[in-house]
């Protein structure tokens, strides 16, 4: 297998001209997803997140028993609200108010460490298998499949999973308390000024924070890394469908629901699917454009990067000799439109 950025299998049309490049790209992205299985792969990447979503929320509730304790009662309170407002759309009333409560509350106030223990090691499971997924389409997306062993990208899976169950540990109280009661951690000097600029900026924060764990995710999923900032379209493009898909989920359940056509039973699994089906959907599909976009557009590859990958895959660099690349830029003819001309040769 080629390493990256080379392309994978199939030959790329070549076009001699630069203006047409982001229609290519958008083609590339589109033929390339379709024959890479996109479909597929977002289901399979939702199925491991649906099944990982119920051990994961119990680890969760027992380590925020824990660390809910730095932000004050209050978050505790506000962390069980949500939590109930989440189970009363997924179960009945009677369910959530005679079983389910209670023990939420018990988990939240008292910090359950059997729980967390046993749930722990369910959600390491299913979790794992959720992002190494989500690691294995990014790397078919980026034409390194199976460059990465099969059990290094499994423990490399689990790594980024402990880290995004750490990080939910933290955030969780923080997104559930809202802007109002985050003003509050600030000392009453600066409070009214800590206010405004957090309400104004509290969910585009959230939406740029999005952003760049996508784009810390396309940079750390692939075995051959590429600049950090490659990987911004890609999540832009990712963030922009998964807004775009849940709202319209959003809109046809309340569609559904209001004129009573509703599937019975099987209606919250299928909305609670197709929410996560549609989060797959968008993450592969961000990487896609960026693999089209890098095949496009190469980035400038450095001496140490170049004897990293020849390191990995001489084959793949046989006949090119590290002088040929001594000034870190890509000769034009290995773009898919390159002509080796002037204008190439400046992007």
């Amino acid at each position: 297998m080629l390493p990256w950025p080379y392309p994978g299998p199939g030959t790329l049309p070549a076009v001699h001209t630069t203006r047409r490049r982001p229609l290519k790209v958008i083609g590339r992205t589109v033929s390339k997803a379709w024959s890479d299985s996109l479909f597929r792969l977002s289901a399979e990447g939702a199925f491991w997140s649906a099944l990982s979503t119920a051990p994961l929320l119990l680890a969760l509730l027992g380590l925020v028993g824990f660390v809910g304790r730095w932000f004050g009662p209050d978050a505790i309170d506000a962390v069980q609200n949500q939590v109930l407002v989440v189970l009363h759309g997924i179960f009945s009333s009677e369910v959530v108010d005679n079983l389910l409560s209670a023990n939420v509350g018990a988990m939240l106030h008292n910090g359950q460490a059997d729980l967390v223990s046993v749930g722990f090691f369910i959600s390491l499971w299913a979790g794992s298998s959720a992002i190494s997924a989500f690691v294995e389409s990014i790397t078919i997306a980026y034409g390194q499949y199976e460059v990465r062993h099969p059990v290094s990208e499994r423990l490399f899976a689990l790594g980024l999973y402990l880290i995004a169950l750490i990080t939910g540990t933290v955030t969780l109280p923080l997104l559930a308390i809202g802007p109002e009661a985050l003003t509050k951690l600030f000392p009453p000097s600066i409070r009214e000024q800590a206010s405004t600029v957090i309400t104004v900026a509290y969910y585009p924060g959230m939406v740029a924070a999005l952003v760049l764990l996508l784009t810390t995710l396309y940079k750390v999923a692939p075995r051959h890394k590429h600049p950090w900032r490659r990987g911004i379209p890609g999540a832009l493009l990712a963030t922009a469908v998964f807004v775009v898909a849940s709202s319209g989920l959003r809109i046809y359940v309340s569609y559904v629901y209001t004129h009573g056509l509703t599937y019975g039973a099987l209606a919250t699994p299928i909305t609670f699917l197709l929410f996560y089906y549609m989060m797959s959907l968008a993450i592969v599909l961000g990487a896609q454009f960026n693999n089209a976009t890098l095949e496009y557009y190469p980035a400038r590859v450095t001496r140490r990067e170049l004897r990293k990958w020849q390191r990995f895959e001489p084959a793949a660099s046989e006949g090119v000799s590290e002088g040929d690349r001594s000034d870190g830029d890509r000769f034009a003819g290995d773009r898919p439109d390159g002509d080796g001309s002037d204008e190439d040769r400046s992007r």
